[in-house]
This record gives C-alpha cells, structure tokens and sequence, in this order.
C-alpha cells in the first residue's frame, strides 16, 4: 500500500501549512477558524487527556454530536491516542445508543451539540466516562476546556494499516444495529483514491452538515479533505443552514435525496414550475434566472455535486440539470466505507449510480444480488463472526441490494433482495422501481410501497410541506393522474390500488426512519396495517384522517 494512513496524512499537512485554516466553525453567526497547527495542539492535548483518564490503546471511546470542528478535532485525538472511534447518530434513540455503548464496551463518550439532548440521557450508563465538547449538551464529567489545559501528546500513536480505527454502527431497518470494523488502510484507501479520481485538490471547500457519524459523510467530507487539504466548513445549525450555505459556496457538496427535494420545493414555491419552464427557455434570461438560483442556494461554486443514502428520482436530477446543475449518483455500504460505484462528472448516466471506483471490483450473483470486493472492505461485524461470514462470503461483500449492469459498466439498483414481497396472487413484485416513479411527483415526500399477500400492490405517501399548504382537490387530481399513467405503464400484477395519504410524518423519532433516514418497510407494514384493512375498493385515493 502506497497511501500515507490517516493520521500520516494530517501530520503533512501540519508539516506543510500549519498557519493555513483547515476548519471553519459558526457560533452564533461569527466564523471561528482552525489552522492545521491549531487543530494538532488540540488534538494532542485531548489525547494526553484522555490518557489519563485511563483509556488505553485498542479501548472504544464514543462520539454523540452534530457536526462540528471538534468532532474532527475529537476523532484526531482518539487516533493520536491509539484508541478506537465509535460515533453515534445524534438523532439515535436512547435505547440505541445504550445498546451501542453496551455492545463495544465504550471506555468514555465524547458529547456535543444535540438538539434534544434530554431524550438522549437515559442511554448512556454511570459505567462511561463523559467528556463534553464547548457547547450546551449533556451532564458531563470533564469539560473541553480544562480538558485542553494537559500537555499536548510528544508521540502520537503510530498507525498500522491492518488497525481497526473505527466501529461504524449500522442504524438498521431491522433489529439491532451491527458493528462495522473499518480498517486505517480501508479509509486511506477510499479516500486517496477518490481524492485522486475526482481530482479534489487544496483549493476545493467542503461544507459538513450530514452526519459524520454516517459513512458516507465520514468518507467524502472528514477523510477526502484530510487527503486533500481541502478545507471543511460546518453549519451551526438548521435555522442557520440556508444562510451558512449561502456564506461557504462550497466547492463540493454531498446532500440525500430528501434535502435535494427540500432545496426544489424551496425554489418553486418562490417560483412555481409553469413559470420557471417559460423563463428557463427565454435565451439569455434563462442563463441569468439559472444562476440567480444557484446562487440563492449556495451552489454557484460547486463543480461536484453528490447525492447518496438513498435512491434520488431521474425527473429530480433532470430538474437540476435544467438549472445547471448536475446530480453525480453513487453507491456504497458502510460495510465498504461508501466507496462503490460513482457517476463521475462529465460522465453521469441518470438512472444509475455509476461505474466502480477505482481498485473495486463489482459482481452481479446469480440471484441479481450486488457484489463488491476491494481494499475498502470492512474487517466484519464486531463480536458477530456468523453475519461476518455471511456478509463477505467467498471474500466478496454481499450488499443485499438487486442490480443490473449495463454495457457501458454503470450500474442501476433495482430493489432489495428481502424487499421483493409476493401478492396474494403468487406474484413478485419489485417496489423500488415503482416507488421511483411515484416519487417524480414533486407533491410527494416520501413513499413506500406494500402489498405482502394484498391481491395488488398500494403506495404509501407523506406528502411534501408544499403540499400540505395546498388545496386537498388540487393535490387528488394531480395524483390520481400520475396513478393513472404509472398503471398504464406497469404490468398487471403490479398496477396500484390505491394510493394512500398518511397524516403523520415519517420521522426517526416515531420509528419510522433509520438516523440515515431510510424507511423502515417493516414498521410501516405494521402501523397501517389496520388502516390498509379497511380501504373501500372503489376509492384509489386515501387520506388518513
């Protein structure tokens, strides 16, 4: 291996720059900067700290917090230390976050700015150490800055690329979350690679707001500005996001596709579709009214533009291309620390996740499943060798999601391979297509298809906040004709019956989202079971009430 390991990579930039600003942290609306020096001197006298507080090399040590310069200035600490990151999603359940703590043994927890931090204390035991980041959080037992009064640490641990230096928990849409072990070499590599492949340089700006508790955010903002020298910007919080956005432009910028339609529903409703398709085909207004909205959104600047965690509608991406801006889809697992396949710009195929990246092979099995095999994989699951060996059977990751791989190399996701339910007629129905297509309308939030052991298959839909403020006859005929045109274009067994309108967000705080904000099918099958019981057959448009 060829790559600098993490920790050898931030000791460059030190060496290199260590007067330039690496971090950029708001608090309350005034910017505090970061020089690569600064970073170090912190990082090494939170790693002292920790020391003498008894952590001890290979010890598991937690992090709970939204995004932040500390979190990165944390997680260099736990390296320098030759201790062990565990993050956890700020949006994570109390009870999760026990069983999280519990499972990996944490020695201590690192607590920073949470938005309802109340909720979240019952989670964690009298048993784990609890350091508090310089913001409003949790009772904790050490503070950030008496902590940041030890020596700084004269030698830092020496990374080895085989070390395990971090547990990903999985947030799971079924049962416990699982303990993904990731390798320093698997996010060398990953993030060397990328950096290498997109040609992400020390002039690009990221700008952090997804949490870094999640792989991909770890991968393509912490770890591909660490190999880049690019610099990282953070949002200070929801309210302020717009305006941060605004303020950072940055150069890069990785979103999921729930925030990719928040940012268009932002835009129509200032400006509805009729009138923007008109002014967009006028020559010369066009251009000026496409960059008025890039700059209005912040992203006058960004030359790669990601969206990931979930599948993003074609007429989404169609919608920003209009605009100027084009939507470069991938795909990974936290079990290969994000890095799978990519749509690289310039070379971006809507309706796939793109082509490999570099050093990665993809394998379709004989079932459709998607296979993946290459220096970014996981080590296994923490204290589960059975699902270890499951998971990477043959040395290849099996990721549990269907796919098909056209001539060109580009890959496109075509559903889960437990998702595929069976209606009350014998026959198989793939939903993540179909969910797809309900989703290009722009009234739709969130959707989720059902029909185990139903006679025809029917959609869930939470509707948009737009939606919600518009007239319930507006809304019906809008979509009763787009469940008129889907049917038309499905096969028999699949066409919808219904379409159902549910009165509740889906959130992660009643269950019905992971903390990465995927759907949890099996949650929804149960809490609407009843209400799908009772649904009149004439009638193809519900609304809960």
């Amino acid at each position: 291996m060829t790559e600098q390991l993490p920790l050898q990579r931030f000791h460059h930039w030190v060496a290199q720059c260590p007067d330039r600003v690496w971090l950029r942290q708001p608090v309350s609306g005034a910017w505090h900067d970061f020089t690569w020096q600064q970073v170090d001197d912190q990082a090494r006298r939170l790693a002292t700290a920790l020391q003498s507080l008894g952590c001890a090399p290979g010890d598991r040590v937690a992090l709970l917090a939204k995004n932040c310069a500390e979190w990165l200035i944390s997680d260099l600490a736990i390296m320098m230390a030759g201790l062990v990151s565990v993050p956890l999603y700020p949006l994570q359940s109390a009870e999760s976050i026990a069983y999280v703590l519990e499972h990996a043994a944490c020695k201590a927890i690192i607590l920073g700015k949470l938005d309802e931090p109340a909720k979240l204390e019952a989670g964690i035991g009298p048993q784990v150490l609890r350091i508090a980041m310089p913001y409003p959080t949790l009772r904790a037992d050490y503070q950030w800055h008496e902590l940041q009064a030890h020596t700084p640490l004269q030698s830092p641990h020496v990374q080895q690329a085989d070390e395990l230096l971090s547990i990903l928990y999985t947030s799971g849409t079924t049962g416990q979350p699982k303990g993904v072990m990731l390798s320093a070499q698997a996010m060398a590599c990953a993030a060397a690679s990328s950096c290498a492949e997109l040609r992400i340089g020390e002039a690009d700006q990221f700008f952090s707001f997804l949490p870094l508790s999640h792989a991909a955010e770890r991968f393509l903002v912490e770890m591909n500005s660490l190999y880049s020298g690019a610099q990282v910007a953070f949002v200070e919080s929801l309210e302020t996001f717009a305006s941060d956005l605004q303020h950072i432009r940055p150069t890069v910028f990785f979103s999921v596709p729930r925030l990719w339609t928040r940012f268009q529903q932002g835009v129509l409703e200032r400006l509805p579709q009729r009138k923007l398709d008109l002014l967009l085909r006028i020559p010369l207004l066009g251009g000026l009214l496409a960059r008025k909205i890039k700059r209005g959104l912040g992203l006058d600047r960004a030359r790669i533009l990601v969206s990931g965690a979930a599948a993003i509608s074609p007429g989404l991406l169609e919608w920003y291309r209009r605009l100027g801006l084009v939507i470069c889809e991938g795909y990974g697992m936290t079990e290969n620390f994000a890095y799978g396949t990519f749509n690289r710009p310039g070379q971006v195929r809507f309706g796939s996740v793109g082509r490999p990246m570099p050093s990665l092979e993809l394998r379709i099995a004989d079932n459709g499943e998607v296979l993946f095999r290459g220096p970014t994989l996981m080590q296994g699951y923490y204290r589960e060798p059975e699902l270890t060996t499951q998971a990477l059977a043959d040395g290849w990751l099996h990721t549990g999601d269907k796919g098909e791989v056209d001539g060109d190399g580009y890959l496109r996701i075509t559903g889960r391979v437990k998702d595929i339910f069976k209606t009350s007629k014998g026959k198989y129905v793939a939903p993540a297509p179909i969910e797809g297509e309900i989703a290009k309308n722009t009234w739709v939030e969130q959707v989720c298809l059902m029909g185990s052991n139903l006679d025809q298959p029917l959609a869930l839909i939470e509707l948009s906040p737009a939606a919600r403020a518009q007239p319930r006859e507006r809304i019906a005929a809008d979509l009763q004709a787009s469940l008129a045109q889907l049917n038309g274009e499905l096969q028999a067994h699949e066409r919808l019956s219904h379409l159902v309108l549910v009165r509740e967000a889906w959130t992660v705080d009643n269950g019905c989202m992971t903390p990465t904000m995927k759907i949890r099918r099996n949650v929804l099958e149960s809490r609407y079971a009843e209400l799908i019981g009772t649904l009149p057959a004439g009638q193809s448009l519900h609304w809960e009430d």
